[in-house]
């Protein structure tokens, strides 16, 4: 699971004489450069794409073969009571964050992405980052892609490359479709159960469980 977006970038790589270090102000002025030559309606067409892209990235989570393993790390159980940092999965987090986009859950996959990019997952900074450019919260949006590739130490930062590569691949998808497919109606069933438990809470913060867990197999069995 920490290979998803290289996974992801599968054929979709362009190829690059050297790798590089991404420079920030450069990516800045590119994207600056590119807005000027958009249509007037630059900032919601920003927007779309980001939630696109941010839909493609989602969906290539859930269906990695291993997400449903991950997510039963932080699933809950009769001999476990609030999550804590040690035993936090990463990439438990960052999957069950995917899913939550993806079922109509934004402000609670934004939550578990946070605590996924807080224990340095640069792939869940990049969907925090994806999730406020599609809500038009410019400057949430580049603090994440200020994380994504500066503030996380443990990991090197992605490249102009990767960048650019994951770009071109969230247009063929657009154009051409994808064999990621979006979660099963049972998973969504299965998710709105979980938000039912805490009836008036607009953000599902408890564990996912072993039911949930148990759908999300079957739906990675079914692929």
């Amino acid at each position: 699971m920490t290979t998803t977006l290289d996974t992801l970038l599968d054929g979709a790589r362009i190829p690059v004489t050297a790798a590089q270090r991404f420079d920030v102000a450069a990516g800045l002025r590119r994207l600056a450069a590119d807005a000027a030559r958009r249509t007037p309606t630059t900032e919601v067409t920003r927007s779309a794409q980001a939630g696109q892209r941010l839909s493609v990235v989602s969906r290539w989570v859930l269906n990695e073969p291993d997400a449903a393993t991950h997510v039963a790390k932080i699933a809950e159980g009769p001999d476990r009571g609030a999550l804590t940092e040690e035993e936090l999965d990463v990439d438990g987090a960052l999957v069950f964050a995917c899913l939550l986009y993806l079922t109509g859950h934004q402000e609670s996959a934004q939550f578990w992405w946070q605590l996924a990019a807080g224990a340095g997952s640069r792939a869940a900074a990049y969907c925090l980052h994806l999730h406020h450019l599609s809500v038009g919260e410019s400057r949430r949006a580049w603090h994440w892609f200020h994380q994504l590739t500066h503030s996380m130490a443990d990991t090197a930062p992605p490249d102009a490359a990767f960048l650019e590569g994951l770009e071109l691949f969230a247009r063929y998808v657009r154009t051409n479709g994808s064999r990621a497919l979006a979660p099963s109606d049972r998973l969504e069933s299965e998710v709105d159960r979980l938000a039912a438990r805490t009836p008036g809470a607009s953000v599902i913060v408890a564990r996912p469980d072993r039911q949930l867990v148990a759908s999300l197999r079957e739906f990675g069995a079914a692929r």
